[in-house]
């Protein structure tokens, strides 16, 4: 049985902890509300972006720019960009990235995978398993910024317009709401092409200047463009699974002070009977 300061101990333990646990939750509180209106103003953009790229895309001939170009996986690796934290103490957030990453490359890639890393708990998983690692990118969550978002397009688009991967992939947590996070694996490129259902009516472009020029321009920021949506879902997905966990763990910790404080009650209960036996067993043997 634990003497009553070791259980005054470990009650200021827990005490402790669950300040830290209230100082956490508050801090990602706050950072989430301004990842999400950073989320919800780019959001429309990028999603109209892919909307209107998709389509172009299943209008012109495959030819008409690399970014187009579909390739048979076993040409080259296919190359998984996969988005972390870089910080743990968020639930379940960096394991069910790696976890969905990790059941593609075992059986959805179709061939050889090459891994572009964002994240620190991502890096630290992947390259020590091993694996071909193309890109790295860690400490960028701290303050997301657009150039984060063009140096991973640059890095992906060159290593698919050069011919050494196949196609290029990205999974990350997909930002629902505070309590509900989605991982979403998705092709970046070759980019993909509308399906065209039966009964609608197929638009034709005039390009002016030439299609070369405009999907010159359009294609690499529409990559951009989508790894920045992909970096933003993730801040916002992250920001509130801390939240979620720290909320969590402050509730347990509440439910162990309460647990340890009666049972403290208790020992110092039979503590104080013992004594006050002890005290009449000596005045009854007197």
């Amino acid at each position: 049985m634990p003497s009553l300061l070791d259980l005054r101990r470990r009650i200021r333990a827990v005490k402790s902890t669950q300040q830290i646990t209230k100082a956490m939750k508050m801090v990602a509180a706050s950072k989430l509300r301004r990842a999400q209106d950073r989320l919800l103003s780019a959001r429309p953009f990028a999603t109209e972006m892919l909307r209107v790229l998709n389509g172009l895309a299943a209008r012109v001939e495959p030819d008409a720019h690399p970014l187009l170009e579909t390739r048979p996986a076993e040409s080259a690796p296919v190359l998984l960009i996969v988005i972390t934290a870089d910080r743990g103490l968020a639930g379940s957030f960096n394991a069910n990235v790696i976890k969905a990453a990790s059941t593609f490359i075992a059986k959805d890639a179709g061939g050889e995978v090459a891994v572009g890393l964002v994240g620190r708990k991502g890096r630290e998983f992947f390259v020590r398993r091993g694996f071909d690692v193309r890109y790295e990118a860690i400490n960028i969550f701290q303050k997301v910024q657009y150039d984060d978002a063009r140096k991973i397009a640059e890095a992906a688009m060159d290593e698919f317009v050069s011919g050494r991967v196949s196609s290029v992939y990205l999974v990350y947590n997909e930002f629902k709401s505070i309590i509900s996070q989605r991982v979403v694996i998705e092709r970046l490129l070759p980019i993909p092409k509308l399906e065209i259902e039966a009964g609608e009516q197929q638009v034709d472009y005039l390009f002016e200047p030439g299609p070369d020029q405009i999907l010159g321009s359009l294609l690499p920021r529409h990559v951009e463009t989508q790894i920045w949506r992909a970096l933003l879902e993730s801040s916002a997905a992250e920001h509130a699974a801390r939240m979620t966990a720290m909320d969590a763990a402050t509730r347990n910790s509440s439910e162990i002070l309460d647990s340890l404080t009666l049972y403290m009650n208790k020992v110092r209960q039979a503590a104080i009977t013992r004594e006050i036996i002890e005290v009449v067993s000596g005045a009854e043997a007197l």
